[in-house]
């Protein structure tokens, strides 16, 4: 395995802070010649003086800054709002790794997989608007998408090297997010702090909520059957409050290949970045004497609804996944905001997705429109509470 270069949406956030963990560890083998960042530039600032990237991106602001800090000479300094896609398309790129949120990934994604790259994605919301779109792109052009988000790497693992005919049933685990022992009835009490405190990891505040709500394994329900091609009804949820066994594969004869691995996200990113060969991480084994028990549940699809209804975006298909992306994203916003309470973010989302017309097969335009007109209706939908 040569070097290979190395461009990061997003290396201010949790999974952009890791894959620079895990590009320190071998220097020889990565190289890193983008990074970009919203409005956390004095990090970028750090991360671009330590691993000299030739191109930066970052929010209007944060160029003005930049360009007085760092050397425009071997730095470009560009904008995140203009020039991801020609950051992601350059010529010397092997691998981008798209750990934005957000609709916004949707662009360099597309850009990404247009330019046959490997793409190591931890957004889930552009699989979810447009992967049918995205997956179709990447077989013209001989791109390889390698998930790091933690479940789907386990199911990309546990399919690897076995026939696809042969495939019964996929099993996604969850851990169950904050709420799982918490009454519903006690669920609108909840503030936004109690929500934010999910038991096992420190996330972003959107996917904390959305792991709360449980709208966050939906939305991976939908990202897997986008990346590995499946039928709904291939894909079955657990609740694994250990979160040991990241997902599970069944095949016809009865056999199911597990990942198993510690809950560290340099992990799956190193695999994406070393696919699809493997590197000693520098991580502890797991030691399976500690691990005393893995208990599994069913989800409880009447105290976390939205699950059930990521369930019906994926059937109905066409334009809704990318309908409820929107929807949600705008009521936990409102959430965050203090606006909405916990309880009303379904509310809110399930009649957005019930007032929409669907678009069988959408094309990127008609996703982009779809995406504009649930923003506006969850502003509407919520005016009116």
């Amino acid at each position: 395995m040569g070097c290979k270069n190395i461009v990061i949406l997003g290396s201010t956030g949790s999974i952009g802070i890791n894959t620079l963990k895990v590009v320190e560890r071998y220097p020889e083998r990565f190289k890193v010649v983008g990074l970009t960042a919203y409005n956390n530039f004095k990090l970028l600032e750090k991360q671009a003086k330590k691993f000299q990237p030739t191109h930066l991106g970052v929010s209007d602001k944060g160029v003005a800054y930049l360009k007085k800090k760092i050397s425009s000479g071997k730095t470009k300094i560009l904008s995140v709002n203009r020039d991801l896609e020609s950051i992601v398309s350059l010529k010397n790129v092997d691998v981008v790794v798209i750990a934005m949120r957000g609709a916004g990934a949707l662009g360099p994604f597309l850009a990404a997989v247009r330019s046959g790259k490997i793409v190591a994605p931890a957004n889930k919301e552009a699989l979810v608007m447009a992967g049918d779109i995205i997956m179709q792109e990447a077989r013209e052009h001989g791109a390889t998408i390698v998930p790091i988000d933690s479940e789907q790497s386990a199911i990309f693992q546990c399919l690897n090297g076995q026939k696809r005919s042969e495939l019964k049933k996929v099993f996604l685990t969850a851990s169950g997010g904050a709420l799982l022992n918490v009454p519903k009835s006690k669920f609108n009490g909840l503030t936004v702090g109690q929500i934010l405190s999910h038991p096992r990891w420190k996330m972003g505040k959107k996917i904390t909520v959305d792991s709360a709500t449980m709208m966050n394994k939906g939305f991976e329900v939908i990202e897997a059957q986008k990346l590995f091609n499946l039928k709904t009804d291939e894909i079955d949820v657990l609740i694994h409050p250990e979160a040991i066994i990241h997902s599970m594969v069944e095949y016809v004869d009865g056999s199911i290949i597990a990942q198993l691995g510690i809950t560290d996200m340099r992990l799956p990113i190193q695999y994406a970045l070393t696919y699809p060969d493997r590197l000693d991480s520098g991580l502890k084994s797991m030691n399976f004497v500690e691990l005393k028990k893995l208990t599994f549940k069913k989800p409880d699809y009447k105290k976390f609804p939205a699950l059930e209804l990521a369930y019906y975006a994926l059937k109905k298909g066409g334009s809704l996944p990318c309908v409820l992306n929107a929807a949600d994203e705008e009521a936990v916003e409102s959430f965050l905001e203090g606006i909405l309470n916990f309880n009303s973010i379904y509310d809110v989302v399930a009649k957005v997705v019930r007032n929409h017309k669907i678009v069988s097969s959408p094309s990127i335009k008609q996703i982009m429109d779809a995406d504009i007109w649930a923003r506006e209706e969850t502003r509407k939908v919520m005016s009116q509470l």
